[in-house]
């Protein structure tokens, strides 16, 4: 409440900025891409306070998104877009076009709010794209580690049955190939030196010694009988 009717009087002599012509149709423009219908524009354009008259519905029916696909209104000093530096977003068209109006707005709160949703929606994609790549990352050391236990898993099996083919030869020499004990071979070697044969100490007795051994020891068996 003012004191003074001189103050009173400089304060109504102050120019009032109203909204432009440039603003209004950009807002109306942005509100009918939000619309599902023509009365829906209406009852939107009043409520906004914007021209809500026949010619202005008319020009803003083929921007309704039910209504037609490509905006088709004629171009006049009235309905030109504002050409104002808003950083892009990677967000619908009519939420870009509402920010849009709204940097442009005359009131220093209007273009407050709209920096602000701007910077929280610039925050909100980052903070969603790098949570993707994490997600994306760990999936991918996820499958990386599956893939090194199934390799360690099928190394593990190749060297068991490496030890088990290996060890396979080393009971076939502890016979020498022909089924019989130590002792028995033992034996074999002391009768083949006895009879004047030649056998080593070490390895395979041959075939014929063996063959001899069993014929003699058959002999002595009938014999015997």
């Amino acid at each position: 409440m003012f004191t003074d009717w001189s103050e009173a009087l400089e304060a109504e002599s102050l120019p009032v900025d109203p909204t432009s012509a440039q603003q209004l149709a950009a807002a109306a423009r942005v509100t009918a891409r939000s619309s599902h219908d023509k009365d829906d524009l209406g009852l939107l354009l009043d409520v906004l306070g914007l021209p809500a008259d026949p010619d202005t519905l008319t020009a803003l029916l083929p921007l309704i998104p039910e209504t037609g696909d490509a905006p088709t209104m004629t171009t006049t000093p009235a309905t030109e877009a504002i050409d104002v530096p808003v950083t892009p977003l990677t967000f619908s068209n009519p939420v870009q076009e509402l920010l849009d109006w709204a940097t442009a707005h005359p009131a220093a709160a209007v273009r407050n709010r709209a920096n602000r949703i701007t910077a929280d929606l610039a925050e909100l994609t980052e903070r969603r794209d790098t949570e993707a790549a994490q997600r994306e990352a760990e999936e991918k050391v996820a499958r990386v580690k599956a893939e090194l236990e199934r390799a360690q898993e099928e190394l593990r099996t190749v060297k068991a049955g490496t030890r088990t083919t290996a060890a396979a030869p080393t009971g076939a020499r502890t016979g020498s190939g022909s089924g019989r004990s130590r002792e028995e071979l033992a034996a074999i070697r002391s009768w083949a030196r006895e009879n004047g044969r030649q056998v080593a100490d070490l390895g395979m007795v041959p075939k014929r010694v063996l063959e001899a051994y069993d014929a003699a020891h058959q002999d002595s068996a009938r014999k015997a009988g």
